[in-house]
């Protein structure tokens, strides 16, 4: 094809004005014909209040670009795939694993591409450390990914609702690199999740895993956490200390900082799902998903001090 693909924009709230409209204005690619969003709209498109009517007008759209909450996130899916357009998901890409799976299998029913994007994954440490991890042994792995709530999700109520993964948000981040550059599964053993007396999410926990190898993993979240925030992954290994910091934008490794290419993550998700588009595949990964999941159903849970929303 030799014209952009005609994109639509479900959701235009933070995420999207921050990433996904520079990230699309900056790949010529891409053509942002329309929005479907309750309380925003986006000048010099084409502007609607649901996918539905969004969908029914915008007929020749190639594509749509999913960042509503995660609890609407398959009603969309599903919509946009029965309308024969190719689907890209923020993270998370759904409220369950179950649904991620089924839209998996529907889009392939439908021959379109389905893309769940993880952000964090394109950061700029993430392929270094990966490539370097990959023969080495890991000994231990510890990730500290704590911020503050108030500053990151300001009068944001989904976050604390059932489906809506409350201080997992930002953590899955945190799994999505640790899946994506250790050489070996993760497996969860045990969690605490710290829910508050007014939610239904936790705002922080622990999560104690192993890889498949039995080197443990020690996971800590926490939305508490400022003004000094941390998003930190150290990897022992028999040759060193590997770690990523400030969420994927410095590397060391054995005390030695790493030079990196500039952080561009969102230009890369949208590189990334016009090349599936183009070579007619998908690219759909639940693990940091599953993981999350495993925590909701292996964790103890423990009442905290009510969040005040």
């Amino acid at each position: 094809m030799n014209r952009p693909y005609r994109l639509g924009i479900v959701g235009v709230g933070k995420i999207a004005r921050d990433q996904h409209l520079p990230a699309i204005a900056g790949n010529p690619g891409f053509a942002l014909v329309a929005t479907a969003s309750r309380n925003a709209q986006v000048n010099g498109v084409r502007n609607y209040t649901h996918i539905g009517a969004m969908l029914e007008a915008e007929t020749d759209l190639d594509a749509v670009s999913l960042c509503a909450p995660p609890q609407v996130r398959y009603e969309q899916a599903r919509a946009a795939l029965e309308a024969g357009k190719h689907v890209m998901l923020e993270k998370p890409p759904g409220a369950s694993v179950s649904e991620v799976i089924a839209l998996s299998e529907f889009a392939r029913k439908q021959n379109r591409t389905l893309f769940a994007t993880w952000h964090s994954r394109c950061a700029s440490a993430v392929e270094p450390a990966r490539y370097w991890l990959a023969e080495r042994e890991i000994r231990a792995v510890h990730v500290r990914w704590k911020e503050d709530v108030r500053r990151w999700h300001p009068g944001q109520q989904w976050i604390w609702e059932s489906g809506g993964l409350g201080v997992f948000d930002p953590g899955i981040n945190a799994l999505s690199i640790v899946t994506r550059i250790l050489p070996h599964e993760v497996l969860l053993r045990d969690a605490t999740l710290h829910v508050p007396a007014d939610c239904s999410t936790p705002i922080a926990a622990e999560l104690d895993c192993i890889d498949t190898n039995g080197a443990p993993v020690h996971v800590e979240f926490d939305w508490r956490h400022g003004p000094v925030e941390q998003w930190q992954i150290d990897v022992e290994t028999t040759d060193g200390l590997l770690s990523i910091s400030e969420g994927g934008k410095r590397l060391a490794i054995a005390g030695d900082p790493v030079a990196l290419e500039p952080e561009r993550e969102y230009a890369a998700l949208y590189e990334r799902f016009h090349w599936l588009i183009a070579h007619g595949t998908d690219d759909v990964d639940v693990r940091p998903l599953r993981l999350v999941a495993d925590a909701f159903l292996l964790g103890k849970q423990i009442e905290v001090e009510a969040f005040g929303r």
